[in-house]
């Protein structure tokens, strides 16, 4: 196991994994892998690591799909070069431990996973947004991590929206880029790459 960061030695705990700064807590538990929409804006207004909350330094680093580089643009809050190595050991969908998004229909439509009987609950009004949505039960992608020194961190929205927020541009020199995790190929792409494998080492 990945020891903690010591950024995240204040952090609450839930079954021994750190609970990210921008992790949804609903009822007193974490719903790792949902974001709270609030924290999450906090996190990139404020230039925050998403995982101990604190003001990003010197250099952050980004998380980056296919699609965000195309659209140019880094969806979620960045993170310190410490709490990197901590989230891509721990994280299932970094580290490659799930092969698809989470299905919003087993999810029963509620951002915590689990029906909410409270009435006074501001819960209700939170929803996944339309990349979690358009993503529910797919493959899951190829992510990156991307170093930017932090004068290069330019958050980005809609032009025809002042004080919309996407994320944070991509369209800047990238110190170093590290892959975290390929994308989950179909069965008979995956067949075909095991047996390209297989004949490069000698084996097949």
């Amino acid at each position: 196991m990945h020891p903690i960061p010591q950024r995240c030695a204040r952090r609450p705990l839930s079954g021994g994994l750190v609970v990210p700064y921008v992790s949804l807590i609903h009822g007193g538990h974490a719903a790792f892998g949902t974001l709270d929409a609030e924290r999450a804006r906090t996190a990139l207004v404020r230039r925050l690591c998403q995982i101990c909350g604190e003001r990003l330094e010197e250099r952050c680093f980004l998380i980056v799909r296919p699609a965000d580089i195309v659209r140019g643009i880094s969806p979620e809050p960045a993170l310190h070069p410490e709490c990197l190595p901590y989230t891509a050991a721990h994280c299932p969908m970094l580290n490659g431990t799930v092969t698809h998004y989470r299905s919003r229909a087993v999810l029963t439509g509620h951002p915590a996973g689990r029906p909410c009987t409270d009435p006074s609950c501001p819960c209700p009004s939170l929803s996944p947004d339309q990349g979690h949505t358009a993503r529910s039960g797919a493959r899951a992608d190829r992510y990156e991590a991307w170093m930017i020194h932090t004068r290069d961190y330019l958050l980005t929205g809609p032009d025809d929206q002042p004080g919309v927020i996407d994320g944070i541009s991509t369209a800047v020199p990238a110190l170093r880029k590290r892959l975290l995790r390929n994308a989950t190929l179909p069965p008979e792409q995956e067949d075909l790459l095991n047996l390209l494998r297989s004949v490069l080492d000698g084996t097949g």
